[in-house]
């Protein structure tokens, strides 16, 4: 019985789409260790032509939480699933490389408490990986920006260049940087299309950052990308 209940809830997730509607999904569903996001929107009230006018790059943040529905889209345009064995980002040979943390400070995201979590894109959730505000610790591995700490959330992109070396040799390491530029720009733009703001971070001290995110040891973090509603 208890079989047949753990693979209905594993059917349940993989069934869920984005959705063209309203996102009335606003509380984090619990599921075990998991939290499991609202349905994606499909379409918005901005053009990519408009995102793309209004993109700038913004280090200063005001201190208005995030909605989970603001994290649903903003993992989603990185690396979410949009077909069956597609993601929002392209990936030479489909191989998926990167992986997206959640850095949530004290009070940073309504209903989601302050952690790092693990954005696992085939059932659009999150697994929290280590309880409290780390936003110090990031900006301080990132040469103390200390604007990073102010942020209510950071997204990180990680890399295992592994698992597209292994396909491609040491060409596969262009590829990686690549794909993490995709991804980046598809946060960036999602941001501005919800009236966020962010900034590619890429000077850290990249040890001292892997031990402050608790990384797996073949994964390197490639990208921070603070974000939040614009101070000013």
């Amino acid at each position: 019985m208890k079989e047949r209940i753990w693979i209905l809830m594993v059917f349940c997730l993989c069934l869920q789409q984005p959705s063209s509607g309203g996102n009335t999904s606003l509380v984090p569903q619990q599921s075990d260790s998991h939290i499991i996001l609202p349905p994606p929107l499909v379409e918005g009230d901005m053009s990519v032509e408009e995102a793309i006018r209004l993109r700038r790059s913004v280090r200063d943040f005001s201190d208005h939480s995030l909605t989970i529905s603001h994290i649903s889209q903003l993992l989603w345009s990185g690396q979410g699933i949009t077909e069956a064995f597609k993601r929002a980002a392209p990936s030479a040979g489909a191989t998926y490389p990167l992986t997206l943390y959640l850095i949530v400070g004290e009070g940073g995201v309504e209903g989601i408490p302050h952690g790092i979590y693990e954005y696992i894109p085939d059932s659009h959730s999150l697994i929290c990986m280590k309880e409290g505000d780390f936003r110090s610790g990031i900006a301080s591995a990132c040469l103390n920006q200390t604007f990073i700490a102010k942020a209510p959330v950071s997204i990180v992109i990680a890399a295992d260049y592994e698992r597209t070396t292994r396909r491609y040799g040491e060409r596969g390491i262009r590829y990686v940087h690549m794909e993490a530029g995709h991804v980046g720009e598809n946060i960036y733009l999602q941001a501005v299309a919800l009236h966020l703001g962010t900034v590619v971070v890429g000077a850290f001290q990249d040890d001292e950052l892997h031990h402050v995110l608790g990384l797996p040891v073949e994964e390197v973090p490639l990208y921070v990308m603070p974000v939040g509603f614009p101070g000013k």
